[in-house]
């Protein structure tokens, strides 16, 4: 009997040697009455490339990925849409997944835009990927929330500088992960990584 018992618990251990190590959760943090506060998105709401209103509501539970674009970049962003691509292709039919590509060119970046955009992308139907249309009032602090940088640059191709960065939020609008949109391997580990988020939200 007592040989039957180690026999079953050997799987047991063995998926808990190997389950994915838990990602953290990135930003700074402050000690509020004992409790640890982690870093959020704070509220947002924006308009997308359908010209709906797309705020916290919309993103609620849902595990995402964000990035800063603008469609007349001539640099950066074309790799990081053709990554987006590769992510959106993984992704796209899960009920709890969501892209949001923030704009940083309001002036130019309007409602029909962005969606002329995501047609050329060949995701025109898509409501998994938004591309939104920031104020540019919002767009710095919106950017340091997500621990990214853009500036109005007109040195720069295009007239802006802006981080490559994807940033993996949770649920409850934590960053939990990042990596270089250019770079095709860092995207595979950012995939695995939304895996293990998704995996999280079921057994929750």
């Amino acid at each position: 009997m007592k040989i039957r018992i180690l026999f079953l618990m050997v799987p047991v251990l063995w998926s808990c040697i190997h389950r994915p190590a838990r990602l953290p959760i990135l930003g700074e943090m402050d000690i509020s009455g004992g409790d640890t506060v982690f870093h959020q998105i704070p509220d947002f709401s924006f308009i997308n490339q359908y010209g709906e209103e797309y705020n916290k509501d919309s993103i609620r539970g849902k595990i995402y990925v964000s990035d800063f674009f603008f469609t007349k970049c001539p640099t950066i962003c074309p790799k990081m849409a053709q990554q987006l691509l590769r992510i959106h292709e993984r992704f796209a039919d899960d009920p709890d997944f969501r892209i949001l590509s923030h704009s940083i060119d309001p002036k130019y970046d309007t409602t029909e835009a962005l969606r002329k955009y995501a047609e050329k992308l060949g995701v025109g139907q898509t409501r998994t990927w938004h591309f939104l249309s920031l104020p540019k009032d919002q767009i710095n602090e919106t950017a340091r929330q997500y621990l990214a940088a853009v500036q109005e640059d007109s040195t720069a191709a295009g007239g802006f500088t802006h981080t490559g960065h994807f940033l993996l939020v949770d649920g409850e609008r934590h960053i939990r992960s990042f990596c270089d949109g250019t770079k095709a391997e860092e995207v595979d580990r950012l995939m695995k990584e939304i895996s293990i988020l998704l995996d999280e939200r079921r057994l929750q």
